[in-house]
């Protein structure tokens, strides 16, 4: 263990750390160093990394601002600790999608397309006017599509029934009910009868209410704003990201809207004057375009002085991008369609191009969505951050990642009550050396199947061209555990994705965000909660309403959240612990009911593992042995949702759909967020999937799940338009022996 330097400002002083799990954790972290977190899940890495160390310097950060500023910012409540010493300002690169905006690219958000405008505005030839002329979300926009480079063509029978009134329900689009206030402004625009059917309606009123752009009117005297239903519908739904809404929002979307190229720019997203201007024959569209190794050796033969520190600025960050593993990546691609990795190391680049200097930066396992190919070069990434004079903190249980790191906190030894404990502090060879779990398995190997299952049929692919993907054909084997494997921009999820989720049985688990508000839980998300109030109410002998916190029993102050905001006006709001119910969510009068001598609050604050021995009832015990199957035994049961990271949601969904019958499973990248230890026992879940019958696809680069398969699918051979090909199908012996892949290479490494 190191010493505490009491005095030294070299270091990060955390003192008697109690967030969540933690157990008065005290250390010191090296500054201007590359400091690497390990344990298994759920043992407390976040707690102390993510909730005590970045959430304290961004809430002192936050300190500095007025009040004003703050209002707007939320207030973060300070963490459990007793002291924290020498912090500097965090940055959190974290695998958050980037927003939900049409509008917003992958050029905009590295500002690479606003220095590409600027080299247009200068040699573009000829000249469409300054650079905001060449920005799609400015003057240059295609006023066929406001610069969306789409337009959107609406059903409308889907989003009317004609038969009835606008006060009997016509509008049948989601949200949208009779006496919301969207409902009410059609029915009192004086446009229009309210109790008269659609079909009834001259060609003047049916304009006024579908298409009728935004204008101001008075309606019972107050000053609003009226739009037509297609015209509030396109703004609302359709100019945002799909990916992002509410699963009934993009239901409604796939079945009402159908979206093609804008036939007045081709897609291209601006007007004709700046379609017009070249350099050297491409226009910037054509550039924005391009892959960004492409655009990189594009830029090379501008050479003119004037746009000169432009073009070093901005191949810098597109040779930073390539560096980082995303040079298949093109500057339109929409921000919002990258994966939780990609978006991360999009962040990382542009934090690399800053001038500032000791930021503590801190990354949530940034090898997730990377093939080991690819993690030798976020580990330069890393390592560049670091030698630019900052604190790099790392969550990570890659290896490959733990082998750079200067200094190295080991948290365990369990997860949850388990864990919260430093099992280890100190270099990457002492870890080796130590008795850790971490430890133990940092020089892991795995031994290949002897026997591998043999496929009971194919779910054929054929002809595939999603994205890079070259007229791919290739069957799936069904009954059997496949991974798909690759360099990250190979072309995996578009043959996956673009081709299997479309077919009946087919069922995806994914890590994308559960929808549901602060109140949802595991409890209340897998239905357990219907189990554990009917046990409440049965040993009781009262209703089971009551042991719902969204219902009779809730605490009337708190309304059954444990929390009270306080608005304070100009000044930023508050969230205290509900002083009525001291946060247990319940009446007090509910709190008297008990089960085996526990309360429904103490019930909901326990973990998984400690509820599959107390619930001795048979559809409770079904639920919560799935859910520790799944390796999710530390969450508890009242957890909120949104505190769940992308590996704890795709465990989640998977623990509510293994109940659901023979399926074939579609799984992404199961193993993020997950020690080399729990690896194991997610191999052991899969394998009892597939021998109930079940298919299992998973898309993964996890070198020992890659060894666990019955057949292989490796694309390749390198990303963007050098991959988008099969480059190997069979089993991992025959890739081993047969095949010459980047993958084959390191699986041949790392099989004992």
């Amino acid at each position: 263990m190191t010493q505490h330097k009491a005095d030294s400002h070299d270091v990060i002083q955390v003192r008697g750390a109690r967030e969540n799990n933690l157990r008065d954790v005290s250390l010191d972290v090296p500054k201007r160093r590359l400091t690497v977190f390990t344990g298994v899940s759920g043992s407390g890495k976040s707690s102390l990394v993510f909730g005590t160390i970045a959430a304290e310097s961004q809430r002192m950060i936050n300190e500095t601002y007025s009040a004003f500023l703050q209002s707007f910012m939320g207030s973060p409540a300070r963490p459990d600790v007793d002291a924290l010493h020498n912090l500097s300002a965090a940055i959190v690169v974290d695998q958050e999608r980037m927003g939900a905006n049409a509008r917003s690219t992958l050029g905009t958000a590295t500002d690479a397309y606003t220095m590409l405008r600027i080299i247009f505005s200068r040699l573009g030839s000829p000249s469409a006017g300054s650079a905001l002329a060449y920005s799609f979300n400015a003057e240059g926009m295609c006023p066929g599509c406001e610069g969306l480079g789409k337009v959107s063509t609406l059903d409308l029978d889907q989003l009317v029934d004609r038969s009835k009134s606008i006060n009997e329900g016509a509008i049948t689009v989601p949200n949208f009910s009779v006496d919301g206030w969207y409902v009410r402004g059609f029915a009192e625009s004086g446009l229009f009868d309210p109790d008269k059917p659609i079909k009834e309606f001259t060609e003047r009123e049916l304009d006024d209410f579908l298409h009728k752009p935004a204008t101001k009117v008075k309606v019972n005297g107050i000053n609003t704003t009226y739009e037509g239903l297609v015209v509030k519908v396109q703004r609302m739904y359709l100019t945002k990201d799909r990916e992002s809404a509410q699963p009934h929002i993009r239901a409604f979307i796939d079945r009402a809207a159908t979206f093609a190229a804008c036939p007045d720019c081709g897609g291209a997203r601006l007007k004709p004057a700046v379609l017009e201007s070249r350099i050297d024959g491409r226009n910037i569209a054509e550039c924005s375009a391009m892959q960004v190794s492409d655009l990189a050796a594009f830029l090379a033969g501008v050479t003119a002085p004037s746009v000169g520190p432009v073009v070093a600025n901005l191949r810098q960050t597109l040779d930073s991008l390539v560096e980082i593993g995303l040079g298949y990546l093109s500057l339109d691609r929409e921000s919002a369609t990258l994966s939780g990795g990609e978006a991360q190391r999009v962040k990382m680049v542009r934090h690399l191009g800053s001038s500032l200097t000791d930021i503590t930066y801190v990354f949530d396992e940034p090898t997730v969505g990377l093939h080991p190919h690819d993690i030798q070069r976020m580990n330069g990434l890393l390592l560049r951050l670091r030698d630019k004079g900052n604190t790099v903190l790392v969550v990570e249980h890659k290896p490959e990642t733990i082998a750079i790191a200067d200094h190295v906190v080991d948290i365990g030894p369990g997860a949850g009550p388990a864990g919260g404990r430093i099992q280890f502090e100190g270099t990457v060879a002492g870890l080796r050396a130590s008795d850790t779990l971490t430890g133990r398995y940092l020089g892991h190997r795995v031994a290949l199947k002897p026997i591998v299952r043999q496929h009971a049929g194919n779910i054929p692919i054929r002809d595939a061209s999603t994205h890079n993907l070259r007229n791919v054909s290739v069957d799936v084997p069904t009954g059997v555990l496949t991974v798909v494997t690759g360099v990250a921009g190979s072309g995996k999820s578009s043959l996956i994705y673009g081709s299997l989720p479309q077919r009946d049985g087919v069922i995806v688990v994914d890590q994308s965000a559960i929808r549901g508000s602060r109140r949802s839980n595991p409890a209340t998300y897998t239905g357990l909660l219907d189990a554990v109030r009917a046990a409440f109410a049965k040993a009781n002998g009262v209703k089971a309403a009551l042991f719902s916190a969204n219902s009779e029993g809730a605490c009337p102050n708190c309304k059954g959240i444990g929390l009270v905001y306080v608005d304070l006006a100009m000044m930023a709001g508050v969230a205290g612990v509900c002083e009525e119910c001291e946060g247990k969510r319940f009446t007090a009068e509910v709190l008297e009911y008990k089960l085996r001598g526990r309360d429904i609050s103490e019930v909901l604050a326990m973990p998984v593992s400690e509820a599959a021995g107390f619930f001795t009832e048979k559809a409770a015990k079904a639920i919560l042995e799935r859910l520790a199957a799944v390796g999710l035994g530390y969450i508890t049961l009242g957890q909120p949702l949104n505190t769940l990271s992308g590996g704890e949601r795709q465990r989640l969904k998977l623990a509510v759909h293994m109940g659901a019958g023979t399926a074939t499973y579609l799984l992404d990248e199961p193993t993020s967020g997950l020690h080399l230890a729990d690896v194991d026992q997610l191999l052991a879940l899969l394998d009892r999937l597939v021998d109930a019958g079940n298919t299992v696809v998973v898309i993964e680069h996890h070198l020992a799940v890659m060894a666990h398969a019955d057949w292989i699918i490796d694309l390749g051979p390198g990303a963007g338009h050098d991959g988008g090909q099969v480059v190997f199908t069979g089993t991992p012996s025959e890739l081993i022996t047969e095949a010459d892949t980047v993958t084959a290479q390191h699986l041949r490494e790392y099989v004992a």
